[in-house]
């Protein structure tokens, strides 16, 4: 431990990255900033050989640095995993998603594990990034790192678990400045996880196991999924009561105390609120435990994009016109605003709802050129140049996304219909014309 504790403090470590989308990539850069050597790993070639080019496939990241930290040889990519036993620390960044039953599906994670079982040397120090219920990095990992008996966590090998944080989009914070949480399995262990991460991050937030840190992970989304869930509850209700729940988010938010505001949208989206808590709920069935406030919050986010659909139809309903048909713009396919990530998108969802029942869909997004094939859906569709020929040609405009680069001014002036999901919409001359969802 002492030996790779002087190697890292040092910054002679060389980093092992495995997975190198949205949290994988970041981590790149940040360890590279500070002067490690860092090989990045992905099963997708296409990343591989965008990397190695100096090419970012993320838009907030920019190619030059990227293209900088390649030139001066400090970062390099590879789809063979073999090279791992070249590198001194391993970090899983791949992806954990939810099968059709909404149970977790932890392939990646365990095919991950294989393969750092297979090229693995002893001395290494094995991070898993992936959020996952309570128990994945010692009921999962543990196994197939001392499957042969070869060797032992916290003596000849360590492991911790310390979840990604990252928010692409958000200006306020970054990789350096979001405090990080790190769990190890033995007290060596997360004595080397917590030195790593201090080389990176601006502060190390150490907990007693994995699994504390693999549940601190899912409250923080957890708490979001069910406040979420609480606004799109009171969304509805407001719409029935005639009160515009976004005028009372603003009045409840001048409170100095005991209030944090959450905000209505068409669904929930990201690779975290739409799938972690299911993580949970999954895990306390082992328990005889019934995550309720779980359950119920996925029922109520999980119904919004039919909700809106609704919408849709009556505002359709008040041209005379079926949602059958009808010729609807989508705006906006990222899951939140200003940001090319599509994941768990609501708008797909709607995509697919809208075409069920007959309607005739385009879309539009600054951000995804073309809609790739996703596990659930493959809609081949690319985004459509917004015109005002475009906005008048179409029965209706379903705002899914409020991308900072949309003029609603102009957008309101020229659709002849406007089912607004954000409240991008705020002027009172398209009240006519304006259905807020």
């Amino acid at each position: 431990m002492q030996t790779l504790i002087k190697r890292i403090s040092t910054r002679k470590a060389s980093i092992g990255i495995i997975g190198l989308g949205y949290v994988g990539l970041p981590l790149v850069i940040r360890f590279a900033e500070e002067g490690f050597s860092v090989f990045g790993f992905d099963i997708d070639r296409k990343k591989v050989d965008s990397i190695n080019a100096g090419k970012s496939f993320i838009k907030h990241i920019a190619s030059d640095k990227i293209a900088s930290f390649v030139r001066q040889g400090l970062v390099k990519a590879s789809d063979n995993f073999t090279g791992l036993k070249k590198v001194d620390i391993i970090i899983i960044c791949v992806p954990t998603p939810l099968n059709e039953m909404r149970e977790p599906d932890l392939q990646y994670v365990e095919k991950t594990g294989e393969a750092i079982a297979k090229n693995f040397r002893k001395g290494q120090l094995i991070s898993l990034e992936s959020t996952t219920y309570p128990g994945t990095t010692d009921e999962i990992l543990l196994p197939l790192l001392e499957k042969e008996g070869k060797y032992k966590a916290g003596k000849d090998f360590f492991l911790v678990y310390s979840p990604e944080r990252e928010d692409p989009g958000n200006k306020n914070f970054t990789t350096k400045t979001i405090p990080k949480v790190v769990g190890g399995l033995t007290p060596a262990c997360l004595k080397a996880g917590k030195v790593l991460y201090e080389q990176i991050i601006d502060e190390v937030v150490p907990v007693s196991s994995t699994r504390a840190a693999e549940m601190t992970k899912l409250l923080e989304n957890i708490y979001r999924c069910v406040n979420i869930a609480l606004v799109n509850e009171m969304k509805i209700l407001g719409d029935r009561m005639g009160i515009n729940i976004w005028e009372v988010i603003e009045a409840s938010s001048s409170k100095p105390f005991g209030f944090s505001p959450f905000y209505p949208g068409p669904g929930l989206g990201g690779h975290c609120i739409p799938i972690d808590p299911f993580y949970l709920s999954w895990k306390a069935r082992q328990y005889d435990f019934t995550t309720k406030f779980i359950e119920l919050a996925g029922e109520i986010n999980t119904s919004i994009p039919y909700y809106v659909i609704g919408k849709v139809m009556e505002a359709l309903n008040t041209r005379g016109k079926s949602l059958k048909g009808a010729k609807i713009l989508v705006l906006g396919i990222a899951y939140k605003k200003d940001i090319d990530d599509d994941r768990e998108s609501p708008s797909l969802k709607l995509i697919e709802i809208l075409q069920t029942k007959g309607a005739v869909i385009r879309y539009n997004d600054p951000f995804i050129p073309r809609l790739k094939k996703t596990r659930k859906y493959n809609f081949n569709l690319q985004s459509v140049e917004l015109t005002k020929k475009l906005l008048s040609s179409v029965d209706l405009v379903l705002i899914a996304t409020d991308h900072s680069e949309y003029d609603y001014e102009w957008i309101g002036k020229h659709a002849p219909l406007v089912v607004d999901t954000r409240n991008a919409m705020k002027e009172k001359n398209f009240k006519r014309k304006l259905f807020r969802a």
